[in-house]
């Protein structure tokens, strides 16, 4: 099977994208939390979250043009890749495609999907909550009359709003706070879902094989006599 131009591109370009989304996340940290670095330290941190940024736009031009078709069309059919774009904050998110573009040059992964797929979660929770208390913070902490005062106020807020308990004791003030904190949970729940989703299934695969084992047969050994036959 020939892969196409593509899909050549998505498999050689992955490390690439991923050290860049973690030089621009590690620079907007640095901007974001360190108030009292020096001026040329904030503008190199400045520089590299640019230069992170033009290689984003350089793979997403690429691959329109990769794609062989319009702009319009590519926008539809790739939102996602859109909206990290737009929003870069979210890039991190998508480190977690590198692991699959190593496997590409396997026979098979090494995880089972399910495994994948709470891994995949798990990283993605991770980034995206750092990425959103960056935000979070960065637009509360100079509000009038804010809740989130602190980065340890903007992190125990992301916490409870992603894992979607929402204790209700901080609540952003800031349009843009709010527009984050939107986002936030529309990323806990769809993680959420994809987690609680998979383990579900993998319980009923596993049930289904319990089910389906002969009675007084112990566990593994249909699996062994499959081997020796």
């Amino acid at each position: 099977m020939t892969d196409s131009p593509l899909e050549r591109w998505d498999r050689h370009n992955g490390v690439v994208l991923a050290v860049a989304s973690l030089l621009f996340l590690a620079s907007y940290a640095v901007r974001v939390l360190g108030h009292d670095l020096p001026g040329p330290v904030r503008t190199s941190c400045l520089v590299l979250i640019l230069a992170s940024w033009a290689v984003f736009a350089v793979d997403y031009v690429i691959r329109w043009r990769l794609s062989g078709q319009r702009l319009p069309r590519f926008v539809r059919t790739h939102v996602l890749d859109t909206l990290v774009l737009l929003l870069p904050l979210l890039r991190p998110v998508r480190i977690v495609r590198t692991y699959e573009t190593v496997q590409r040059h396997r026979d098979r992964p090494r995880l089972a999907l399910h495994a994948r797929v709470i891994t995949y979660a798990g990283v993605s929770v991770a980034l995206l909550g750092f990425a959103g208390s960056l935000a979070l913070y960065q637009q509360e902490r100079t509000a009038p009359d804010a809740d989130i005062v602190t980065y340890g106020d903007s992190v125990w807020f992301i916490c409870t709003t992603l894992s979607t308990v929402g204790y209700g004791d901080l609540a952003p003030v800031t349009p843009l706070g709010r527009l984050v904190t939107v986002g936030v949970m529309a990323c806990g729940l769809a993680l959420l879902g994809a987690v609680t989703g998979s383990f579900s299934s993998w319980l009923i695969q596993v049930f289904a094989r319990e089910g389906e084992r002969p009675p007084g047969n112990p566990p593994g050994a249909s699996d062994h006599e499959e081997r020796d036959d």
